[in-house]
């Protein structure tokens, strides 16, 4: 694999940095670097590897400099989905469960369809929104999202696999691209009610823990035989599988049904999280996926949302006075280039590649 075409932490997601800098000379070097051997259709690409990672950093800009390389971005993009759509529906039709990565934002189906969104392509954006209908259909008396793989890699999986709630992972991912796409006017048969299918789910897991409201990041089969996830206590507030991206979800789930209960349960989950400082010393380090500046971009959207706005100072103080991680880091999702985009009124949505907007 060629690092440089990586969204997440290598020379796409940089160029994405400059891309909403208005820094043309840096952008253009770090494009570049990412194509420098060619940009990947193979099995291992995504919204944040190889063709739909360009694909999305390049409908950032209108250069005509840079049609070319747009169109053989999206054509690539949409080989990939394509490929990737008629391995879902062979493993639905089979009755068989997924691994998360066939529908996640980061390696799955629900990224592709973020790509293709940015693309302006709806024709195969509607067969990805068709697939995440059918995701939410029930497989062997469990949600048709339920994994049979486990949240750590690194890890054997939990016996009888496992739900993922995180937004970067999990169920919540497909509910924000089907609420973002309702909004749109971007809808398919049954659209509606997968939304409701997965809120519904969420409210069954939903938790209440000294005045915060919360949901565990994954549930085992040993938590659906007890009835109460082994998570006994909201973890670290990130982006990536905490309550913000999760409740941004369900934000965007609310305004897309005009759900006005919803919406007041998500915006005070998210302030609650925010405001209470053994959540926020969860924290450590500055970055998008598990740091401050996920929560600031997050918090960012939530609050432009919000029936009533959460103050943000707070925030940004928290983000500037946080260690800066691995120093060497450059990329999007762990580095410096995420961090300094937390910290910039957007003007070109990139933050579309988190499914926040």
């Amino acid at each position: 694999m060629n690092p440089g075409q990586s969204l997440a932490d290598g020379a796409a997601g940089i160029a994405l940095l400059h891309l909403e800098t208005g820094d043309w000379p840096a952008a253009y070097a770090a494009l570049r670097t990412a194509t420098r051997h060619g940009v990947s259709i193979a099995a291992g690409a995504s919204l944040f590897y190889g063709a739909p990672a360009l694909a999305f950093v390049l409908a950032t800009s209108d250069q005509p400099a840079l049609a070319r390389a747009r169109a053989v971005a999206a054509d690539g993009t949409a080989t990939v989905t394509r490929r990737r759509l008629d391995a879902a529906h062979r493993r639905i039709d089979s009755h068989q469960r997924p691994h998360y990565a066939e529908y996640d934002l980061i390696r799955g189906l629900t990224g592709l369809g973020v790509a293709l969104r940015r693309l302006g392509d709806h024709g195969l954006l509607r067969h990805v929104l068709d697939y995440l209908v059918r995701l939410t259909e029930p497989v062997h008396n469990l949600p048709g999202w339920w994994c049979t793989n486990g949240p750590d890699r690194h890890q054997p999986p939990p016996a009888g696999g496992h739900a993922n709630h995180g937004l970067a992972h999990g169920i919540t991912g497909p509910l924000a691209l089907l609420a973002l796409t309702h909004r749109d006017g971007i809808t398919v048969n049954g659209h509606a009610s997968a939304i409701r299918a997965i809120c519904r789910w969420l409210d069954t897991w939903q938790q209440h823990t000294d005045g915060s409201t919360w949901w565990p990041q994954t549930l085992t089969f040993d938590d659906l035989h007890h009835a109460t996830p082994t998570q006994q206590q909201p973890l670290r507030p990130s982006w990536c599988y905490g309550t913000p991206g999760i409740a941004r979800a369900q934000q965007l789930a609310a305004l897309a049904l005009h759900d006005t209960h919803r919406r007041h349960l998500a915006e005070t989950a998210f302030t609650a999280c925010v405001t209470d400082p053994a959540q926020l010393r969860r924290l450590t380090d500055r970055s998008l996926c598990h740091g401050t500046a996920g929560l600031l971009t997050t918090a960012r959207r939530i609050t432009a949302d919000a029936l009533t706005p959460t103050p943000l100072t707070h925030l940004t103080h928290l983000h500037h006075h946080t260690a800066p991680g691995t120093e060497e880091a450059t990329g999007l999702l762990d580095g410096t280039s995420g961090s300094h985009l937390a910290t910039t009124a957007t003007t070109t949505g990139w933050d579309a590649c988190l499914l926040l907007s």
